[in-house]
């Protein structure tokens, strides 16, 4: 059996405004291109849930034999003095089994992510959760 696709809701909180936000596909394509204000930005990622637990998909990542990640790319518009060009690094292997199990059900798992970093710009890297990921 192929898999079962479910959706991972990533929020990032406090974007910084008037920069463009997007998913990243394997292909370092950009995927529903936002533009951020003040309000928290969210993108619904469809990805495929192995019987074995594994996430796969377009957008899923792989760094060595377990860890998979999914990116979301943050830029300024051309002309903008801070000239920002980041991506953000969101785990997914790490999600608890109990939570993929609801997503199984139909249920949407969320992960609430920081905006900023502490030089001021987008939050980019390895992006550490601001609470554990959840089933909406």
């Amino acid at each position: 059996m192929p898999g079962q696709t479910i959706t991972l809701r990533l929020t990032i909180a406090e974007p910084l405004p008037g920069l463009a936000y997007n998913l990243q596909d394997k292909a370092n394509t950009p995927v529903d291109i936002r533009l951020s204000g003040d309000a928290p930005l969210s993108f619904d990622v469809p990805v495929t849930l192995n019987d074995d637990g594994r996430l796969t998909g377009t957008f899923v990542r792989l760094e060595g034999p377990v860890r998979r990640f999914v990116y979301v790319a943050i830029a300024s518009h051309p002309g903008d003095p801070a000239g920002w060009n980041r991506r953000a690094k969101i785990d997914v292997h790490d999600i608890p089994a109990d939570l993929l199990t609801q997503a199984r059900e139909g249920r949407v798992l969320e992960a609430r992510l920081p905006g900023r970093a502490r030089d001021g710009g987008p939050a980019c890297a390895t992006v550490r959760l601001l609470e554990p990921w959840r089933a909406a």
